[in-house]
């Protein structure tokens, strides 16, 4: 058996070597591959079409000012054809000569035109130049800078949140989320429409494109280091099927989804969902009570929409309040969390408030700016 404080041989280092280009070869081609459908929101860049038209304005304007140079010394030049030079011959010389085509049919004749060629047109042929390329080049670091987003972001992304749908109930569940102070950053939006995730990317929001019951899709949204999965999407046998291979990727993250009907419920449970959420009957039973009691339905949705009137809110008991009653809290204790059990404020176990207590609470909403 080999020492363990004897250095390595060279055929080790030589393996380890190896293992770690390979490695690194292996992160690049992901980063390739998840740049392709992983988009970043913009930081203030320029538009495309915008980049385009002032480049071409710039490379007109040179073309322009070389025109009027070769115009105004035109004694200087000598046309093969007629000996003499105009201003369309002067147009013609200097396109011909910014884009280095060069067919000698004007030549620059005097010891003042060709000296001009020399210190004057040669830099903004050069410039010219410059601007064509310049375009093909700002593509190809676009598409660099991309993959260094990209890979910065997947290695800093630890305990965010993985939103399937961008939807009516995935926007509504982002904003919730914002206002409850996560961050932008911190959240990434999963979707099958390109249009959609554009929606995301304009709400400063990191998106996946693909199909989320496909294990590299949620893969590229770091889904197994999520602390929090929301699944969304239209159909609830798609949401089956999200929350299973989300389950797969990721044991210990909290899953909550949506479906539309109750029947559906169950089936999601045993999919690995902690809260299912179901918009059908939630609805149904709001509309119940709008007919019988509009108030309470105005009160139920002002509690359902973070940042407005009241605000449910769950937070943990303070030291002050341990060893009291519910009743006792400076605000309205509705139900108190103990371990994975929710207890009633009238429950007699929660008669009494304990360190590890979490109490959800009506509050004043704050202001959100």
């Amino acid at each position: 058996m080999r020492d363990e404080k004897q250095p390595p041989s060279k055929t080790e280092r030589f393996s380890i070597y190896r293992s770690l280009w390979y490695r690194s070869r292996t992160e690049a081609l992901d980063d390739v591959e998840a740049g392709r459908s992983i988009t970043m929101p913009a930081q203030g860049s320029v538009p495309p079409l915008q980049q385009v038209l002032r480049r071409l304005a710039m490379a007109l304007l040179v073309l322009a000012v070389t025109t009027l140079i070769v115009y105004f010394d035109r004694s200087g030049y000598n046309d093969n054809s007629d000996g003499k030079v105009d201003f369309l011959d002067a147009a013609y010389y200097a396109t011909v000569t910014l884009s280095t085509t060069g067919y000698g049919d004007i030549t620059p004749v005097s010891d003042g035109a060709r000296l001009i060629n020399i210190l004057v047109i040669t830099p903004l042929r050069v410039l010219f130049l410059i601007i064509l390329v310049g375009t093909t080049l700002e593509v190809l670091t676009e598409r660099t800078r991309q993959q260094v987003r990209v890979h910065r972001w997947r290695s800093r992304m630890r305990n965010h949140v993985v939103v399937v749908g961008y939807g009516t109930k995935g926007r509504h569940a982002i904003q919730t989320l914002l206002g409850q102070g996560i961050t932008k950053d911190e959240i990434v939006v999963v979707d099958p429409q390109r249009k959609v995730l554009d929606v995301a990317n304009g709400d400063g929001l990191v998106s996946v494109l693909g199909d989320a019951t496909r294990s590299e899709t949620l893969l590229k949204a770091e889904l197994p280091r999520a602390a929090h999965i929301i699944i969304a999407p239209q159909r609830d046998d798609t949401a089956t099927l999200v929350t299973l291979t989300a389950r797969q990727l990721n044991k210990r993250a909290t899953i909550v989804a949506a479906v539309r009907e109750d029947e559906n419920v169950p089936l999601l449970r045993q999919s690995g969902a902690d809260t299912v959420v179901t918009s059908s009957s939630s609805a149904g039973r709001l509309l119940g009570v709008s007919t019988a009691s509009p108030h309470l339905a105005d009160t139920l949705e002002d509690l359902m929409t973070y940042g407005s009137g009241l605000d449910l809110v769950e937070r943990l008991v303070t030291k002050d309040e341990v060893g009291r009653s519910p009743r006792e809290c400076s605000d309205l204790v509705v139900a108190v969390v103990r371990g994975k059990k929710v207890l009633d404020y009238t429950d007699p176990q929660a008669a009494t408030l304990q360190l590890a207590d979490r109490v959800i609470t009506v509050s004043r909403a704050v202001p959100t700016y």
